[in-house]
């Protein structure tokens, strides 16, 4: 694995420039009011963003601080697609050429999204294959490209930051305060990262598949930790990383509670229950954090805020979940 420079750590200031230039283009995602058992919760629906998903706070904080030059050369990303479409979609307003290295497994409706936004999309084998990270890297090289890395990446980490400002602020008007406690999703930890350095007095709750709980392990043992050898099958391709990086580790290693891990089974309840009771529509890897709560391996309070990071789900996939097929 190729670990990407850190030019220098990601930083709250640096979340509060990434919020203004988000804020010029886009509204906050609503923070949904949730009672789950005699709890009262506050859910973010990030899967509401224009790519349904909320990579492209990171995408667009990272393209708009490159130069004119680094510009003209483009940009290159690796992602299971939705870091790929907060690109594509940063892109392709800027004018700048983006290349995309993906799974040959990614979802499809995340591969079209990506070529639809105008990406050039560059297939590798996950399972054995040549290290998505060595692809990019030697894409960089031959295009002359900007790496664009999905966690790894200190404007990447203040942009995602940015949904913890909009959350602190909705929450202080509608729960009576900023909140106590944020419960994420976690794969590489580029969000988790960004949502500590903007709440630094929230708790911070990650949540992983479980066999792809590295960053628990990572916590627990005291430095990174990557998955172990043939870890299971899960539906939540958005947080299959291998390992964290250690601009996000050096983050979250003293804010992050130790992390938890959720079934396959809990995260289709999570689902099924977005669907029923919040009329969202989340992906696997998005509906982690309220499947933690739900299965009740979360302390709750009335600050307790729950991010529901993406909704970029396959169809049919998706309807065996909600019928309780799959």
């Amino acid at each position: 694995m190729t670990t990407p420079p850190a030019p220098r750590a990601p930083t709250r200031e640096g979340i509060a420039d990434a919020m203004r230039k988000i804020a010029e283009i886009l509204p906050p995602t609503p923070l949904l009011r949730v009672e789950i058992g005699d709890s009262v919760l506050w859910a973010k629906a990030e899967s509401l963003q224009p790519i349904g998903a909320f990579k492209l706070r990171g995408a667009w904080h990272r393209l708009t601080a490159l130069s004119e030059e680094e510009r003209a050369r483009g940009v290159v990303a690796v992602s299971s697609g939705n870091h790929a479409q907060g690109v594509a979609w940063a892109a392709k307003r800027l004018g700048i050429a983006a290349t995309i290295v993906m799974p040959n497994d990614a979802p499809e409706v995340k591969l079209a999204g990506t070529r639809a936004l105008g990406a050039e999309v560059v297939l590798y084998d996950r399972p054995g294959g040549e290290l998505r990270d060595d692809v990019a890297a030697r894409l960089c090289a031959e295009r002359g490209a900007v790496l664009v890395h999905a966690y790894g990446d200190p404007w990447v980490i203040e942009g995602q930051g940015t949904a913890g400002i909009e959350i602190a602020a909705q929450m202080t008007a509608l729960a009576g305060g900023p909140p106590t406690r944020i419960v994420t999703p976690c794969g590489g930890g580029g969000l988790a990262s960004g949502l500590s350095l903007a709440c630094p007095d929230a708790e911070i709750v990650i949540a992983e598949p479980k066999g792809w709980d590295d960053f628990a392990r990572s916590l627990a043992a005291g430095e990174i930790v990557p998955v172990g050898p043939n870890p299971p099958p899960t539906a939540c391709d958005a947080l299959q990383t291998l390992a964290t990086y250690p601009i996000n580790f050096a983050v979250l290693k003293d804010r992050a509670s130790p992390g938890l891990s959720v079934s396959e089974a809990e995260v289709r309840t999570a689902q099924r229950f977005a669907f029923s009771r919040l009329q969202l529509v989340l992906e696997p890897g998005g509906a982690v954090a309220l499947a933690a709560v739900l299965a009740g391996k979360v302390a709750t309070d009335g600050r307790t805020a729950i991010m529901l990071s993406g909704g970029n789900v396959d169809p049919a996939a998706y309807a065996r979940v909600i019928a309780s097929l799959d």
